[in-house]
C-alpha cells in the first residue's frame, strides 16, 4: 500500500497540472496567424515592408509594370486584379516570399519576421480588393442645357 501511494500522488498531480496548463484551441492559432485577419496597424507595417523590398519589381500599387521589371524580361502579375491571386493559397504565397523564386530573392528572416511576411501576404491580397476598374470610363463633364436661359431684365 505504502509503495502504490507515491505512484498515485504522481499520477494525481500530473492530471492537476495539465488542467492548469492553459491551452489554446486550433481555432485561435489559425486566427492568430491568419493574414487575412491582419489589423490595419498591421497591414502598414506590412505595406512599409512591401515599399521596402517588393515595390521595386512589383510596382507601388502591385501591378507589376516597373521599369525595373522590364529591363529584367520580368512578367509580372498585376495584384490590382484580386483574380491574379486567387489560385494562390496564403501558404503558398508566404513560401514564395520566404524561399523566392526564380530572378525574385527571398525574404531573409533577418529583414522580416514569420509574422511580417503573413502580414504582407495580406497585404498583397489587398491590393486587388476595392480598386476602381481601370475598364471605367472617366466621369463625362455635364453638358450644357439645350437651351440658354432667357435674358434677364435689362439685358
Amino acid at each position: 500500500m505504502l509503495k502504490s501511494f507515491p505512484l498515485l500522488s504522481v499520477v494525481t498531480l500530473l492530471a492537476l497540472a495539465s488542467l492548469a496548463i492553459p491551452t489554446a484551441s486550433p481555432q485561435a492559432n489559425s486566427a492568430a496567424k491568419s493574414p487575412t485577419r491582419a489589423g490595419n496597424e498591421t497591414l502598414v507595417k506590412a505595406k512599409a515592408v512591401y515599399q521596402r523590398d517588393c515595390a521595386l519589381c512589383h510596382g507601388d500599387s502591385g501591378n507589376g509594370k516597373t521599369d525595373l521589371g522590364k529591363d529584367m524580361q520580368l512578367t509580372m502579375a498585376d495584384w490590382t486584379d484580386s483574380k491574379s491571386l486567387a489560385n494562390q493559397t496564403d501558404q503558398q504565397l508566404f513560401s514564395i516570399i520566404r524561399n523566392g523564386k526564380d530572378k525574385m530573392p527571398s525574404e531573409d528572416v533577418g529583414r522580416a519576421k514569420d509574422d511580417e511576411v503573413h502580414a504582407l501576404v495580406a497585404y498583397i491580397r489587398s491590393l486587388g480588393k476595392d480598386q476602381p476598374s481601370s475598364a471605367a470610363a472617366p466621369a463625362a463633364p455635364a453638358e450644357a442645357p439645350a437651351t440658354a436661359p432667357a435674358p434677364g431684365p435689362g439685358h
